[in-house]
């Protein structure tokens, strides 16, 4: 799996972002903003657990710093996976439409931090512009759908078996690889269900799965799909803001409390992504860990739709 050197230098960092070069601004930006956030809507120490449910405890706070850090590793290492992590997690315990809601936050400062990172971002939108325009029409009905129903097991419970069938296919093929065959259908189709999933489960392994395929150039690879997913995820917020009552303060708190955390994993995650990683190995973890997500998702819808 080929990579670019782009390695952060500290000096030159600080130069670029005087300079207000996009990079190192967007990089920034996605930082402070879950840092403002946190403090400007910070709820009162007696509130702090009002907004989720009376029984969670100290220890099951802890439980979700740890599963947003390993998550922030997991994403920062392969382009994906933070959401596939934490929201089956998450919504195992709290109520899913809240999960899917507060969840929305850290994702979309990782994936804005990645776009940065990997500085591949704006010619990613030169290239791929239909995809993102339908991966924005696909986030706005699904918030709609998110707004009218309850978020049940049974989308969950889809995307389990469209991760599944997905391993199993690659397990088969030998990890297929077709460079550059980005047919215009299908990735549209990808990009709108992406939006779509993404918006109403928080739960999108359509388009990663699609890249894992196509894109061999890790940072490509990595930075188009955080491009795809950061805008997504703006759509997403700026939505269940303005137009629903889904994203109250104290949610926006609470997920910018956990993105505050993620960074940890993602710097750690980031980090791992430099040193040189063996294409086979690469495959494997991946493939590994979609496995045991799909896993879990069964683990937690099974039960609830049977």
């Amino acid at each position: 799996m080929s990579t670019r050197k782009s390695r952060v230098n500290p000096r030159q960092f600080i130069e670029h972002l005087l300079q207000f070069r996009y990079r190192e601004v967007t990089m920034v930006l996605a930082t402070l903003a879950v840092l403002t956030s946190t403090i400007v809507f910070f709820p009162g120490l007696q509130n702090v657990t009002k907004g989720v449910q009376s029984n969670i405890s100290t220890e099951l706070f802890l439980l979700f710093a740890i599963v947003a850090i390993v998550a922030g590793v997991v994403k920062g290492m392969i382009g994906f996976g933070y959401a596939l992590v934490t929201t089956p997690i998450f919504a195992s315990v709290i109520d899913p439409t809240l999960a899917v809601v507060v969840l929305a936050i850290p994702p979309w400062m990782i994936n804005m931090f990645q776009i940065g990172e990997t500085k591949t971002g704006i010619s990613f939108i030169r290239e791929e512009w239909i995809l993102i325009l339908l991966a924005i029409v696909g986030s706005i009905t699904g918030v709609y759908f998110l707004a009218q129903y309850t978020a049940g097991p049974i989308v969950p419970f889809l995307i389990g078996v469209i991760i599944l069938a997905y391993v199993v296919f690659q397990v088969v093929q030998n990890f297929v690889t077709i460079e550059e065959a980005h047919h215009p259908i299908a990735l549209s189709t990808a990009g709108f269900l992406e939006g779509f999933l993404l918006a109403a489960s928080n739960l999108g392994p359509l388009l990663p799965a699609y890249f894992h395929t196509f894109e061999r150039d890790t940072e490509r690879y990595i930075g188009g799909l955080s491009m795809v997913l950061g805008i997504i995820f703006t759509v997403r917020i700026l939505q269940m803001t303005l137009f629903t009552d889904l994203m109250t303060t104290y949610r926006l708190w609470l997920g910018s409390v956990i993105a505050v955390i993620t960074i940890i994993g993602l710097l750690i995650g980031t980090y791992l992504r430099r040193l040189e990683v063996d294409e086979q190995k690469f495959n494997w973890f991946v493939i590994s860990l979609l496995f045991v997500i799909s896993l879990n998702i069964f683990r937690n819808t099974i039960p609830k739709l049977f």
